[in-house]
């Protein structure tokens, strides 16, 4: 199993949603995931029962592969972060890693103020080289 600094890792994570220049982020993505990495999202509980009333019995969201990552990745900075409003941080000092896998929380805040509006629980495997293979995202836990 590799050995990984977990926080180091949750950094990286949190600063790819971050990344303004579009060059740097696929880059930043192609660095984090393997080219085969899958993000997994558990919604927020709306969305979950919305799936639900339209018979839908999971609400999972996944992206595949890089062009998929980068995409779900941009669409989420362009709706929080490119505003200015808001930025997202891994939580100090809670990742830890556990054999191939590593854990850690992190936080959406307002970018002028700090305060803390959301979050979530990240799950992710790594692979070998240190990059992520399997990314199961717990918003709002």
């Amino acid at each position: 199993m590799p050995h990984i600094d977990a926080q180091e890792l949750a950094g990286r994570y949190a600063a790819v949603w971050n990344e303004r220049d579009p060059e740097l982020r696929r880059k930043a993505v192609h660095a984090l995931w393997s080219p085969d990495g899958v993000h997994a999202l558990l919604p927020p509980r709306e969305l979950q029962e919305t799936a639900v009333r339209l018979g839908f019995p999971t609400a999972a969201l996944e992206a595949r592969g890089h062009d998929e990552l980068e995409a779900r990745v941009t669409r989420a900075h362009e709706e929080f972060v490119a505003t200015g409003e808001y930025t997202f941080r891994a939580t100090a000092a809670h990742a830890q890693q556990l054999n191939d896998v590593v854990t850690f929380r992190w936080e959406s805040v307002i970018t002028r103020s700090g305060e803390v509006t959301g979050g979530g629980l990240e799950f992710v495997v790594v692979a070998q080289d240190g990059r992520i293979v399997r990314d199961y995202q717990f918003v709002g836990v």
